[in-house]
């Protein structure tokens, strides 16, 4: 009869609490004995215990079925599914469908959790770390735009911290006066009116405070999270990397804007900043980004999606090609900054040849030879468009080899959008060359090149290899079966 009434009390309330206590039984009856405490499964292999006092002797057997329930429920509420459903919706949703034996095993591992202190801290960092990857991809489609309007040079001189901008008439006259000075006033923008050098002032203005901003949005969370000791010393250190790279983004910013604010060498040249410095600054933006958006797929997504030990050597063998075409990808981009640098896009606006001809005859024009792949309008456009066809066979290739492969359903859906973006984003450089360069198509090719290294990003990080302890749990169910 006590078992009972002890059974029925622990019944309701295993599902709503981890921690269940023992009603209190009436005088003269034996208080059963404490036991030593059980160690549960805590929330994504932390060490959450559970203390359930074992049955007297001369008890019925209702308690220790009530206790069973109770370590059920508490195990329910503290195991995969708090661990891994505050992640990505596909990729983490089919990650956490793994059989009990190999969720657990993964979550007690803990080899590959970079923040502490349960769920709920590692969805806070995840989302702010996701934040911060869409804000310096704001930051790069930004500097497109400032850099396609030709706003980028307005602003002749730098501070770390920056400023207000001009408030009154008088201080607005004396920012354009100091424009007047500029080689890009005297060159190409002789004539222009207060008006007009405002849009572009504040085009470039809005630049430089919008990546200020995002120091403050990195740096306030980061030390926040750090003081609450959600952060482990591998993603610190990890963080206060991407955050010193920062800093030194607004360095390269600057000295590659002062570039284009010195006297050409020539009079028949136009100014504009260094092709080099432009794709350091570029290169570097996109650096910062994918480091970003790593991490925080690392933050919400600590093993990647696998069932079974075929899904994973499948993975491995799709690894193998994703990695050189990721590559690949890189390297496109960063072309398209000596594009940008060298003004190239507004030269031979025709597909698929170039004027006349498949190959202009100057492409090897410049001396020394290595000179004309960075700073020959026509060899840089060359290289641009064959890098970018390489692009589309290379995803095209690893869709194909995705199709024979077993592997995750969300990995053969992901290897798809990656084609699928891979041929919009070949549409819109075709399209911009053919519109010479409009602003808005322009903006978006950009945008696609980031997309798309985004996706391919992604798909690395879900080929990744599992923890050992994952592909421990998982050779174990293959021979139990």
């Amino acid at each position: 009869m006590m078992g009972s009434r002890v059974a029925a009390a622990l019944l309701r309330r295993g599902k709503d609490s981890a921690l269940t206590t023992i009603p209190r039984l009436p005088r003269g009856s034996p208080a059963p004995s404490p036991a030593p405490p059980r160690v549960g499964s805590g929330s994504c292999g932390g060490g959450g215990g559970h203390l359930l006092p074992s049955p007297h002797p001369r008890s019925t057997g209702g308690l220790f079925a009530a206790s069973r329930v109770a370590s059920f429920h508490s195990f329910r509420s503290l195991g995969p599914k708090s661990c891994f459903g505050q992640c990505t919706r596909k990729m983490s949703t089919a990650s956490a469908a793994l059989n009990p034996t190999v969720s657990n095993a993964t979550a007690n591992s803990a080899l590959k959790l970079l923040v502490t202190k349960g769920p709920e801290a590692q969805k806070a960092v995840g989302i702010w770390l996701f934040g911060c990857a869409a804000w310096v991809f704001s930051m790069v489609i930004l500097g497109g735009v400032t850099r396609l309007t030709r706003s980028g040079l307005s602003m002749t001189e730098w501070k770390f911290a920056g400023g207000l901008p001009p408030m009154s008439e008088e201080e607005w006259l004396l920012e354009f006066e100091k424009y007047k000075l500029s080689p890009e006033y005297m060159r190409v923008n002789k004539g222009m009116n207060l008006e007009d050098f405002k849009f572009i002032y504040w085009m470039e203005y809005a630049h430089r405070m919008w990546g200020r901003a995002l120091g403050f949005v990195f740096a306030v969370p980061f030390g926040y999270f750090v003081a609450k000791g959600y952060v482990t010393r591998q993603l610190g250190l990890r963080l206060s990397a991407l955050f010193a790279l920062g800093g030194g983004q607004g360095l390269i910013g600057w000295w590659m804007v002062k570039s284009g604010l010195e006297e050409p060498a020539s009079e028949y040249v136009e100014p504009r900043v260094s092709p080099y410095r432009l794709a350091a600054h570029l290169t570097s933006a996109f650096a910062i980004y994918c480091g970003i958006l790593w991490t925080a797929l690392s933050v919400v997504m600590p093993e990647p999606p696998a069932e079974s030990m075929n899904w994973v050597k499948g993975a491995a063998k799709l690894r193998k090609l994703a990695i050189p075409v990721s590559a690949v990808v890189g390297i496109t981009a960063v072309s398209g900054a000596f594009v940008a640098g060298n003004d190239a896009g507004r030269a031979y606006n025709t597909f698929p040849k170039m004027g006349d001809t498949w190959i202009p005859e100057d492409v090897f024009s410049m001396e020394p030879f290595i000179r004309n792949f960075f700073e020959n309008t026509s060899t840089v456009q060359l290289n641009h468009r064959i890098l970018a066809t390489t692009t589309l066979l290379s995803v095209s290739g690893l869709w194909l080899a995705a199709r024979k492969i077993d592997m995750h359903p969300a990995v053969k859906s992901l290897v798809g959008s990656t084609l699928g973006m891979t041929a919009l984003q070949v549409t819109l450089g075709i399209s911009t060359l053919l519109m010479y360069v409009l602003t808005s198509l322009g903006s978006a090719h950009q945008a696609g090149a980031l997309m798309l290294l985004s996706l391919m990003i992604l798909l690395t990080h879900t080929l990744r290899r599992p923890s050992p302890a994952l592909l421990k749990s998982l050779t174990s169910a293959v021979k139990s079966t």
